[in-house]
């Protein structure tokens, strides 16, 4: 099924919890109120026409610039059946942004919602166990906000990105990779093994 002929389906199924719908986007998809996406998520599992029994990735995104600044929920969906995949979005208040957990119509959202949580802080309310993955639990704030600074220090050690590492950064030295990775410029690592 085309994606056209998905959203009419929602949208006929859902009436106002269907707010929009995007055909010219590179990966098209229709916005869906937050109270709805739990009900809709589940007849996407189930309807025999749309089969989307995968939730591919499930993430979230900050738009504090957009008018009203806003969190988005993305959702990716799949069908093997009918080899077809379709996008869902949630659009929520940056402040205190909460949505219906759906791990209970695809189980693998309890992971990516765990992440959003971490990295966001998007709440997904009745999720079984919502509580960090990523970072520590005594972390404080949500990284992937546009607003976010790194902290100067976590229990201790100094975690902000210094100078010194922002000067090798601009001089070409790759940062960050693995001991086993010998190609130059990494001087750190011995060449000559």
């Amino acid at each position: 099924m085309e994606s056209a002929g998905i959203h009419d389906r929602l949208k006929a199924r859902f009436g106002e919890g269907v707010t929009a719908f995007e055909a010219g986007a590179l990966q098209p998809f229709a916005v869906v109120t937050s109270d709805a996406i739990g009900e809709l998520a589940a007849f996407c599992k189930a309807d025999p026409d749309l089969a989307l029994d995968n939730l591919m990735c499930l993430s979230a995104v900050d738009y504090p610039k957009a008018e009203p600044p806003r969190i988005e929920v993305v959702y990716h969906l799949w069908s093997y059946r009918h080899l077809h995949g379709f996008v869902l979005k949630v659009f929520l208040p940056r402040e205190d942004p909460r949505v219906p957990t759906v791990e209970g119509v695809w189980g693998v959202a309890n992971w990516h919602e765990r992440e959003a949580y971490d990295l966001l802080g998007v709440v997904f309310e009745g999720h079984s166990d919502l509580r960090r993955i990523l970072l520590p639990d005594d972390w404080t704030g949500h990284p992937l906000r546009k607003d976010w600074v790194d902290p100067e220090f976590y229990n201790g050690m100094h975690v902000k990105p210094t100078a010194q590492m922002a000067e090798r950064a601009m001089a070409g030295e790759q940062l960050g990779v693995g001991p086993f990775d010998v190609t130059p410029p990494n001087r750190h690592v011995p060449t000559d093994q």
